[in-house]
């Protein structure tokens, strides 16, 4: 099992920036990938960024060059700094971990409980 706390959300106005914390701990060897989902009221969870083992990193489109995913192997950290932060990223941010497990192998989600993030003036 892998336990994900995250912290750091809030409300900012537009323009703002925000950093969001996961902290991950339990059996964390063997995680593939950590990122950030959000989900918006009405719409489905999208995948935000996203930082592989090997230190990787793949972005949607609308936060390209906004937000920068970010981990600390030392503190099994991951971090999400968002700049330029606009209404539409309202949202709750997920942090998520996945390992593969067994022999065929099948992939594990692990979600931590959501941080609010409200981007308004």
């Amino acid at each position: 099992q892998v336990q994900l706390v995250e912290s750091g959300g809030g409300l900012v106005q537009p323009g703002g920036s925000l950093r969001l914390s996961c902290a991950a701990s339990g059996s964390i060897s063997s995680i593939n990938a950590m990122g950030w989902y959000r989900q918006a009221p009405g719409k489905q969870r999208e995948m935000v960024a996203v930082i592989g083992r090997g230190g990787n990193t793949n972005y949607a489109d609308s936060v390209k060059g906004r937000f920068t995913i970010s981990r600390d192997n030392a503190k099994n950290t991951v971090y999400l700094q968002m700049n330029s932060l606009e209404p539409e990223d309202t949202a709750v941010y997920y942090c998520n971990a996945y390992k593969y497990v067994g022999y065929l192998p099948t992939r594990e989600d692990y979600w931590g409980q959501g941080t609010q993030v409200t981007v308004s003036s």
